[in-house]
């Protein structure tokens, strides 16, 4: 098992497609379609509000970034993880990879860069932001890695899809179980946050307390749900992320000096974390649904038996998925629900038949060849895109005055008009 960089640009062990091919060309168009579709939403959801993530409840296009990322972590471990030679090896490789992924994420969004509107570095240890995209895929990756390297498995030449890998869709179904008992079983009782004062004349900002309204059992809205209230208990209110997208939402809708008033929801001005601990209960097992496309690809050696299989996953997930959403599971990608685990990595696994067909089948190359290239560099150009490193660098090019640059010109006649 060669040592490689995980996750996002991570370089697999030779895949047997045919007896000509050498590696899996539609994984890295993938992975670059994730990264673009990233892209798309970061610099291009502030003008169009349908890019960008939904408020909360519902699908927008940047919501199925976070999924496709998690599917081909789990499609490509199935790739490098064929053989295990020595299982703690491999264990303590995955662990070390997970880890500094983890950390690379708390780097890039705990706080420490800064925004276009505030030059300055750092950020103050009481206020940073533990979990991230990043973290999220460390979690899901190490998951899905012990179940590959530690859970036996068989061949389906003598046995089913689903009886192969049985063991590890018992940890699937044991991580979405959790999950739903932690969602629908916890108590959320009334609990409070802090704001600044911003009527305080003196040098030491007064900080003035916002009760929330609960007390309920097994809601999904975003003032009581359990995950904002595990988040709070484990981690602290003060490092969880300050801007979540349900401020939004047209109830929340107020200046962004505007103090809580009767008109406003008092949760609206509250942090949350839509990377916390409970949903990525469900982000482990996305990444383990992805694992088991991986299977299909190593096991099924013709191209139409892998593409029916993989057709027939996504159908059924996608049905399963669409029934739960009509009986009342939301389709939420911060809370990261069942109803959005399900739609969500059955359209990935329905993007990724597709661009299997038409890259590794029938080898339109040049056409996704940009998106290749993107997919083989996905964590570069994922580093340079969260860390405002692209911006920052445009943004130190000005006319005679620092505020004079690009980057405060598009967002003040463009994004903000």
């Amino acid at each position: 098992m060669s040592d490689y960089v995980p996750l996002l640009d991570v370089e697999e062990e030779q895949p047997q497609i045919n007896r000509r091919a050498t590696r899996v060309s539609s994984l890295d168009v993938f992975r670059g379609l994730s990264v673009f579709l990233m892209m798309v939403a970061d610099y291009g959801g502030s003008i169009f509000p349908v890019i960008a993530h939904s408020p909360w409840n519902g699908l927008h296009l940047a919501d199925f970034v976070m999924p496709f990322f998690l599917f081909a972590a789990g499609f490509s471990l199935a790739l490098v993880h064929k053989k295990v030679l020595n299982k703690v090896e491999a264990t303590g490789k995955a662990v070390l990879r997970a880890a500094k992924l983890f950390l690379l994420g708390v780097l890039l969004q705990g706080g420490y860069f800064h925004g276009i509107s505030s030059l300055t570095y750092g950020v103050d240890i009481q206020k940073i932001r533990w979990l991230g995209i990043l973290q999220r895929i460390s979690i899901g990756y190490i998951v899905a890695a012990l179940c590959e390297i530690w859970l036996p498995r068989q061949s389906w030449r003598r046995i089913s899809f689903f009886k192969s890998s049985h063991w590890h869709w018992c940890i699937a179904f044991l991580l979405s179980a959790i999950y739903l008992g932690l969602s629908y079983g916890l108590y959320v009782p009334d609990w409070q946050y802090a704001v600044p004062s911003s009527t305080s004349f003196s040098l030491t900002p007064n900080i003035s307390y916002v009760m929330v309204k609960c007390s309920v059992r097994g809601d999904h809205g975003p003032a009581c749900n359990s995950a904002r209230m595990i988040d709070s208990y484990a981690l602290g209110m003060n490092h969880l992320y300050a801007k979540p997208v349900y401020r939004n939402l047209k109830e929340c809708n107020m200046p962004s000096n505007a103090q809580i008033t009767e008109t406003v929801p008092s949760w609206c001005q509250a942090p949350f974390d839509p990377e916390g601990i409970s949903s990525s209960l469900t982000a482990g097992t996305a990444c383990i649904i992805g694992l088991q496309y991986g299977h299909i690809l190593d096991y099924v050696q013709d191209h139409k038996g892998r593409l029916n299989n993989w057709s027939l996953f996504s159908v059924s997930m996608l049905a399963l998925g669409l029934f739960l959403a009509f009986i009342g599971i939301p389709v939420n990608k911060s809370l990261y629900t069942i109803s959005y685990l399900l739609i969500t990595s059955a359209s990935a696994g329905i993007t990724f038949s597709a661009l299997y067909l038409l890259v590794d089948v029938y080898g339109y190359r040049s056409l996704t060849s940009l998106l290749e290239w993107m997919g083989k560099h996905s964590l570069c150009i994922f580093i340079v895109i969260a860390s405002n490193l692209a911006v920052i660098a445009i943004q130190g090019f000005y006319w005679t005055d620092p505020e004079n640059n690009i980057i405060l010109w598009i967002v003040t006649r463009i994004v903000h008009k």
